[in-house]
């Protein structure tokens, strides 16, 4: 508990040293989010609730809280946001197609033995919940890019004002594929740091590469980085696109109003 409570005050230090007010705004924000996941755990109990439908809900407090509440309300925001949402309704349909295909849902075998004192007759859609947390863990990695294309697009725009529409997305572009690569290895590293004891597992138990595969519980994971990626390569050309209209739009209608 010590230990939480000091990293926690690094943390914080940290993000008001170098952050300011919007590193406070961070570190409470995180907060917020963990809240936002807790209850959406908590209503996902509940046999009578739909965890897709309660997912889709806490994706878009957790969108509001990292766009709006850290960033505070603003132009760059509300289109990072709407293409969120956009990328996120394209990949929800995929991600409940896939999950119910790949049968991915439930427990592996693996973890089979942590499980055993209980009943897994819960009442509860084992597929939406697989479904529910693809797109919780895609929902971060989509809001961040989506903000990172949308600001130095903004600045683009303040520096080079007479800079056309076409010019500009393909500015978009640019930036994201250099967002594209770093933002993928780190959803891909982030699992192998997570499940490296799995993996150390799976070398111990002798699993031929075959086997690692096709176990439940690494082919869970891997879709998750997929879906991830896919994610971060749909936001790209959908926030240059709406931003290079929203964006040039609205200097054009500065200038008819001069």
């Amino acid at each position: 508990m010590n230990v939480l409570v000091i990293l926690t005050a690094i943390l914080f230090i940290s993000m008001i040293c170098i952050g300011g007010k919007e590193g406070a705004r961070s570190f409470v924000a995180v907060f917020i989010n963990f809240a936002v996941l807790f209850l959406t755990i908590l209503f996902m109990a509940d046999p009578n609730v739909d965890p897709i439908l309660l997912t889709i809900i806490a994706c878009i407090i957790i969108s509001c809280t990292n766009l709006f509440y850290i960033n505070q309300v603003n132009k760059k925001t509300t289109i990072a946001f709407l293409s969120t949402i956009i990328t996120t309704s394209i990949l929800i349909l995929m991600i409940v197609i896939i999950t119910e295909k790949a049968m991915i849902q439930g427990f592996g075998e693996e973890e089979a033995g942590e499980l055993d004192a209980f009943s897994l007759y819960i009442g509860v859609d084992f597929v939406k919940i697989g479904a529910s947390m693809i797109i919780m863990s895609t929902i971060g990695a989509i809001t961040d890019v989506a903000i990172s294309i949308t600001s130095p697009m903004r600045e683009i725009v303040l520096h080079n004002p007479e800079i056309s529409r076409k010019a500009l997305f393909k500015s978009g572009i640019s930036i994201g594929k250099d967002i594209l690569g770093s933002t993928t290895n780190t959803l891909f590293f982030a699992f192998f740091g997570g499940y490296l004891g799995l993996l150390i597992w799976f070398k111990d138990l002798s699993y031929s590469f075959g086997d690692i595969v096709n176990s439940k519980v690494f082919s869970a994971e891997m879709i998750t980085i997929l879906f991830g990626g896919i994610g971060v390569a749909l936001v790209i050309p959908i926030t240059s696109c709406i931003t290079a209209y929203f964006i040039l739009n609205t200097r054009n209608t500065k200038k008819l109003m001069k």
